[in-house]
């Protein structure tokens, strides 16, 4: 299948709209920081005619199934192998002092969770990588076999907010000695095990949290993210707005903060006179997180667990 019929992005005319207010200045660009497979990139490069896309992501397969996605578009496009905490780097070489436009769609790619051999998805067999740069790193099985007990719980529970890390911890560690873990059906079955039964009942398949607490640690989802964000807030021009798309809840905690930073004063309630270098130089431009509405879930049943922030520079 071609990009365009493999990947469908979630909300894209949502993400447009609180973006096209910038990305319709002369010159602008927008940084897709998580190009993926060229969604959101294609509807912004088509509303707007003379926009400039540079656009990263950690996946060459991505950038490569972008590039032909994107291709009619010609050299209105910039496409970079990169994670999005080396932004500050790409557009030095790039020769962009600010931009007007960024976006981050974060999490797993829909080309990620289908490519079964990528061991992304718990629904399927397949080899324990869950890498999203397939060239470079430690693998989810690297973690599994050589981590500690310890370093095991911290993982789960902290990046996957699993309420019984101490128990899956301890299996995976009594269980390697038997034969180290290779294949996601293996996990799949021991957290089962690991979970008791009132428990497995509610909330989907149980093995959901620590899959995406693996994910992020052989990632590094969370420590790039939050190099990203102050860099990117810092890369946007004069009413340069970003949107954040996040799939999960220390995602989405991390970019409320840091939006709340710009937005709001740290200054002493009551204060008759704010100075001018703690004014507010954000102004966010979401109430909360906007989350998919009935149309959309029915329509991309991906984006159930999206939240969308977003702001606009109002200040140097």
């Amino acid at each position: 299948m071609t990009p365009a019929v493999r990947h469908q992005p979630v909300l894209p005319d949502r993400v447009i709209a609180l973006l096209a207010p910038a990305l319709a200045e002369p010159g602008a660009v927008l940084v897709d920081a998580t190009v993926g497979l060229g969604g959101h990139a294609e509807f912004a490069l088509k509303r707007f005619p003379k926009l400039r896309l540079v656009g990263l992501d950690r996946d060459s397969d991505a950038i490569e199934l972008s590039r032909e996605r994107l291709a009619g578009f010609g050299e209105r496009i910039t496409l970079v192998h990169a994670v999005y905490d080396e932004l500050p780097e790409v557009l030095t070489a790039l020769g962009l002092p600010c931009v007007q436009g960024i976006l981050f769609d974060l999490g797993v790619s829909s080309m990620q969770l289908d490519e079964i051999n990528r061991g992304f998805s718990y629904a399927n067999n397949a080899p324990l990588d869950m890498r999203m740069d397939a060239s470079t790193g430690i693998t989810a099985a690297d973690v599994l076999n050589t981590y500690d007990e310890k370093q095991l719980v911290r993982v789960l529970r902290t990046y996957g907010e699993e309420k019984f890390a101490g128990r899956i911890a301890a299996k995976i560690v009594a269980g390697r000695v038997d034969a180290p873990f290779t294949n996601s059906t293996r996990l799949v079955d021991l957290i089962r095990e690991a979970i008791p039964a009132a428990a497995r009942r509610t909330g989907g398949n149980p093995a959901k949290r620590t899959f995406q607490a693996l994910r992020i640690e052989v990632n590094g989802e969370l420590e790039a993210l939050r190099a990203a964000l102050p860099a990117a807030l810092d890369a946007l021009c004069l009413r340069g707005r970003i949107v954040v798309m996040s799939y999960q809840s220390l995602e989405d905690r991390m970019v409320k903060q840091a939006l709340a930073h710009g937005a709001n004063p740290d200054v002493p309630r009551g204060l008759p006179v704010i100075p001018d270098a703690l004014l507010p130089w954000l102004r966010l431009l979401t109430r909360g997180a906007e989350t998919a509405d009935e149309t959309e879930l029915a329509s991309n049943p991906r984006s159930a667990s999206v939240r969308i922030r977003a702001a606009e520079r109002v200040a140097a």
